[in-house]
């Protein structure tokens, strides 16, 4: 290697500060920085003033004082901060028994340790399959082990979340029977109603409820309200209730009118529940939260939709297919991409922009990890437990009558709704001071009592605490 001479050296930085003194000399962006500047600016928008330009903001969003601290050094911020954080109790230092959508399951060291890879964690989407190999197996494969564990036919590189996923199968649902009523169970995931609500609400369709009794679908009900104008029904097996649904009953009354049958699954669950293919269901949705992915504060997501092969051209988000390359060799890449940036925006199954590659990443390194056996002992670990749990709480006798009790009486998975002879509210908040997360409020929801929390176990809640928890309810009541 040869050295520069330190005329060489001289000339490079005379290069340099000449080069810094071009950029320092170039225009800056045009700024309204004068009164003429600003006058031009307005008689070219046709306003008078500074007013005339925020007016589209409410004034009540304009006339505000910021309330800015004093600055402070790094280390300030830092400990300041960190004093902000101490006010949250992590959920490791807590006994929690909430579900409902978003659980606490063990999430083996493997999973982070994949997912961190600069290829994973900061790869785009796989626009160009020629660079993008081994993101679309990944995707492939998570796609496959959706199809396992539902006995569907196809699955898509999932969705943004479980409840994005229920709407974008009623909506899947509507173009292929070419009918715009939908039925949906109330003891769904509340907030998966609210957003069909949204959806139907802008796409004109007619959307009603089937209530539920004893905490599963009424079938009367739903005899009743469909017809031949319904293009589905949507129940959630096991439920919001944690209720296991009669679902071969179910689709025999879905089919016999020529709608289909959407199911929102645990995927859990299916390690011992039947896959929604025996079932008779026809497009199966849920979210993967709970293999593999924290719960931290409620996201981010992955929903994944699968569905039977007949269906698969309506199928929204993206589907990652698996064929040959020019050599012969195996390749994989995007296939039927009918979403509005492949063609027309009024063709499109769905306007989706992205899947949630990342975290359905984290699902398929679980369940490749815990396999079939491993997926099994956690549902039966998880039923055991929370029957435990259920059958010790109703032990709780008071004076007058039973102080706890089962609200339902359907055969549950992990998830229970237990009556108390208080508001939950006022419960919950007792167990808390000793960190104690009882399960979740279900006041206001439709169907269910002010004095009515779900609760859910997991493999996380050890005999232990179990019973740490049976015995503060005890004091609570004694």
């Amino acid at each position: 290697m040869e050295l520069m001479t330190k005329k060489e050296i001289a000339n490079s930085q005379s290069k340099i500060q000449d080069s810094q003194s071009e950029i320092a000399l170039r225009p800056v962006p045009y700024l309204p920085h004068t009164d003429q500047d600003r006058k031009e600016m307005f008689d070219f928008l046709k306003i008078n003033s500074m007013e005339g330009l925020l007016k589209c903001i409410p004034a009540e969003l304009r006339n505000f004082t910021l309330k800015l601290p004093q600055g402070k050094s790094e280390l300030e911020v830092l400990q300041e901060f960190e004093a902000f954080a101490n006010l949250n109790t992590p959920l490791n230092k807590q006994i929690s028994f909430c579900g409902g959508g978003v659980y606490n399951r063990f999430i083996p060291s493997v999973v982070s340790e994949v997912i961190s890879k600069p290829e994973f964690y900061t790869a785009y989407t796989p626009y160009q399959p020629e660079v993008s190999q081994g993101t679309l197996q990944a995707i492939y494969e998570f796609q496959t082990l959706i199809c396992n564990i539902t006995g569907m036919d196809a699955a898509n590189a999932s969705v943004y979340d479980g409840m994005n996923a229920v709407t974008e199968a009623v909506l899947m649902a509507c173009r292929v029977t070419k009918r715009n009523k939908v039925l949906i169970a109330k003891n769904i995931n509340p907030q998966a109603i609210e957003v069909c609500k949204t959806y139907c609400w802008a796409a004109n369709l007619e959307l009603e409820f089937v209530d539920f009794i004893n905490g599963v679908v009424n079938v009367e009900n739903l005899k009743k309200l469909i017809d031949d104008k319904t293009a589905c029904f949507v129940i959630s097996n096991p439920n919001f209730a944690g209720c296991v649904e009669s679902v071969s009953e179910i689709h025999e009354i879905v089919h016999k009118s020529g709608a289909l049958l959407v199911s929102f699954v645990d995927l859990i669950s299916l390690a011992v529940l039947k896959s929604p293919r025996e079932l008779g269901v026809d497009i199966a949705v849920g979210e993967g939260q709970s293999l593999g992915n924290l719960p931290n504060y409620g996201g981010p997501h992955v929903g994944f939709i699968a569905c039977k092969n007949e269906f698969i051209r309506q199928i929204p988000g993206r589907l990652v297919g698996l064929t040959k390359d020019v050599k012969g060799n195996r390749a994989f890449t995007l296939t039927l991409q009918t979403r509005e940036q492949h063609i027309r925006r009024a063709q499109a199954t769905s306007n989706i922009c992205t899947n949630q590659s990342l975290n359905a990443l984290a699902v398929l390194v679980y369940m490749a990890y815990m396999g079939s056996s491993g997926l099994r002992k956690i549902a039966e670990i998880s039923l055991r437990r929370a029957h435990f749990l259920a059958t010790e709480l109703e032990k709780i006798n008071t004076i007058k009558a039973n102080t706890c009790k089962l609200a339902f009486n359907s055969p549950f998975f992990n998830e229970f709704v237990l009556e108390i002879p208080i508001p939950a509210k006022e419960f919950i908040n007792k167990l808390s001071v000793n960190n104690i997360l009882p399960g979740l409020d279900l006041n206001g929801i439709d169907g269910y009592k002010t004095n009515q929390i779900l609760v859910t176990v997991t493999e996380m809640n050890s005999m232990e605490q179990i019973s740490t928890f049976v015995e503060s309810v005890k004091k609570i009541f004694s």
